[in-house]
């Protein structure tokens, strides 16, 4: 199977073991990955900021990169929702202002075949036990656009519960916001610290390690709130625990 790795502008630029996580573990499970060198932004942080013309030439530039591959594989919930949710939309309204059916028909093609990584893992290649060893007490936070969005439901806790040696914590308030939200934490800052705050203190109250998410920007908020409360845990991507085993454990 012919793949590709969307890895996203945050990965890109902060979090690249994320992406390095995610070719470990698909070529173990035997996929054959590929990196587009050409990939950009998918446009998601100009739709939100409303700019939604400006985001059509990403997106067009987006189906260009990936069209001819078999699946599309992202570990970001939110970028995932991007082309899953938000590209029909732009097709759509591009119609409605009579600019015809060339953004929908474009864009099309890479709509059905985008995945978020444990949406892949689960649905794609049947699997929920990825050979993972994490000697750690972990609990899940599932992000928003995960949550609401591609309703990923209990696909990353089955494949956590998989995981030797992890022991998952359930998470009190799981499906309330961290507070991130792209700009939301620039122009409501007190709100959004406010949120994360009652994330973090949620996430110690079940003593474990580490908070996991499936999505870095979620995780880069609740790790700088982690950071200013002194917290002892520490935020980790899903794809960088499916990715450790035995032989080459993560830290």
């Amino acid at each position: 199977m012919r793949v590709a790795l969307f890895l996203t502008c945050v990965n890109d630029t902060l979090y690249p073991d994320t992406g390095r996580a995610v070719v470990k573990l698909l070529t173990r499970l035997g996929v054959d990955v590929d990196f587009p060198m050409s990939q950009t932004c998918c446009g998601q942080a100009h739709y939100n900021t409303g700019y939604r013309h400006e985001a059509e030439p990403l997106a067009r530039h987006f189906s260009d990169v990936f069209r001819d591959y078999e699946a599309i594989v992202t570990p970001s919930g939110s970028c995932g929702a991007m082309v899953r949710e938000l590209y029909p939309r732009m097709g759509e309204r591009a119609r409605a202002e009579g600019r015809g059916e060339s953004l929908a028909t474009t864009l099309a093609p890479v709509v059905p075949k985008t995945y978020e990584l444990t949406e892949f893992l689960v649905d794609v290649l049947g699997v929920t036990d990825v050979g993972a060893y994490y000697p750690h007490t972990v609990t899940y936070h599932p992000t928003c656009h995960g949550l609401r969005s591609l309703g990923l439901g209990d696909r990353p806790r089955r494949l956590l519960q998989a995981v030797k040696g992890l022991e998952l914590k359930e998470l009190p308030g799981a499906d309330e916001c961290c507070g991130f939200g792209g700009t939301f934490a620039l122009k409501n800052a007190d709100v959004s610290a406010a949120m994360g705050a009652d994330k973090v203190r949620n996430a110690e109250s079940t003593g474990a390690e580490v908070l996991c998410a499936a999505d870095n920007s979620c995780l880069m908020h609740i790790g700088g709130t982690m950071g200013r409360l002194e917290s002892g845990m520490r935020p980790v991507h899903i794809a960088e625990i499916l990715a450790s085993t035995e032989e080459e454990p993560a830290a």
